[in-house]
């Protein structure tokens, strides 16, 4: 297991740069603003900065959410750090930097799809969430309350909670630990999990008008397109969660949530219950993810990828 305190004093590090996946979910962005606060914290010398494509509104309560940059801003940091992904084409806009350090760190859970890519890794894919992994490489002796929130975020939305089948003994023990820093777990689970603003209220309102019970129940398809979007005046960044709606209806052993991000990509996001593996299907469009929550970006349209898809669930709900 690499520790991220030997490598900072063996190189001497002066400035860190640290990233996660496109489009960044909670455990993404926990993960890397938990290192930006470890680092700020034990090494006040040092100069680093958070990189993010995207800054979701409902982890803004993390400390650090105001430094994330979400463009390369010239710098050239002598470290630089890859949370959450183990396929360096998925830190697009911040390849120069990673390649400009003199050394690099990759820690992530995803399961490999290709050669190490950075001068250490650390890949657990059994873990349920990328903080579990990095709460490893740290000195907890070392924590703040902020670091601490960091990883708890981290833990609880990959986990759903707790409840996904990936959850283990070690993520309760893990979890048990940091909320003896202090922070309010409960509020971060009702403000992740279950508030909703009215816009994205009516995000999930357009979502289940839309979907659709395919093999006889035992999978859920939905989409919002640009124009759902528009007429409701929800943004990318207000569908997250709705996939687990899906999944939440009874007799549903996959759930399959479609929506635009960008330019004509389409974000496509899968998860099962109980048997149904959708990673292997996301790494095939290269995406990733784990057995139970996997997805992937396309720039094809809908009914193709409903097309697609439809022809996996039949040999995988079979």
């Amino acid at each position: 297991m690499i520790k991220i305190d030997n490598i900072i004093n063996e190189h001497n590090v002066k400035s860190v740069g640290i990233t996660g996946h496109i489009n960044p979910d909670g455990d993404c962005i926990g993960s890397v603003l938990a290192l930006y606060n470890y680092i700020s914290y034990n090494y006040p010398d040092i100069r680093v900065v958070p990189y993010l494509t995207g800054k979701p509104g409902e982890f803004s309560y993390l400390n650090g959410f105001d430094s994330i940059i979400t463009e390369d801003d010239g710098s050239s940091p002598d470290m630089f750090v890859v949370l959450d992904c183990s396929v360096k084409e998925r830190i697009k806009p911040f390849v120069r930097l990673f390649d400009g350090a003199s050394v690099t760190v990759n820690i992530d859970h995803h399961i490999p799809t290709g050669e190490p890519f950075a001068t250490y890794s650390h890949i657990d894919d059994t873990a349920p969430s990328v903080c579990e992994v990095l709460y490893g490489a740290l000195d907890n002796a070392k924590f703040n309350k902020e670091t601490a929130e960091c990883l708890y975020t981290g833990l609880v939305t990959d986990t759903g909670v707790f409840k996904y089948a990936a959850t283990r003994q070690k993520t309760m023990e893990i979890a048990g630990e940091l909320i003896n820093y202090g922070f309010d777990f409960s509020e971060i689970i009702d403000g992740v999990f279950y508030e909703r603003t009215f816009t994205q209220t009516k995000a999930l309102a357009k979502a289940i008008e839309n979907t659709q019970l395919l093999f006889n129940g035992s999978a859920a398809y939905s989409y919002v397109s640009v124009e759902d979007m528009e007429s409701a005046g929800v943004k990318a960044s207000d569908l997250g969660g709705i996939v687990e709606q899906l999944r939440l209806i009874k007799g549903v052993e996959v759930a399959v949530f479609i929506y635009p991000v960008q330019d004509g990509m389409n974000k496509v996001s899968m998860r099962s219950k109980k048997y149904a593996d959708v990673s292997k299907y996301a790494i095939s469009k290269g995406g990733g993810g784990h057995m139970r929550a996997a997805g992937f970006s396309t720039f094809d349209g809908i009914n193709k990828i409903k097309q697609d898809i439809e022809a996996y669930l039949e040999k995988e709900l079979s």
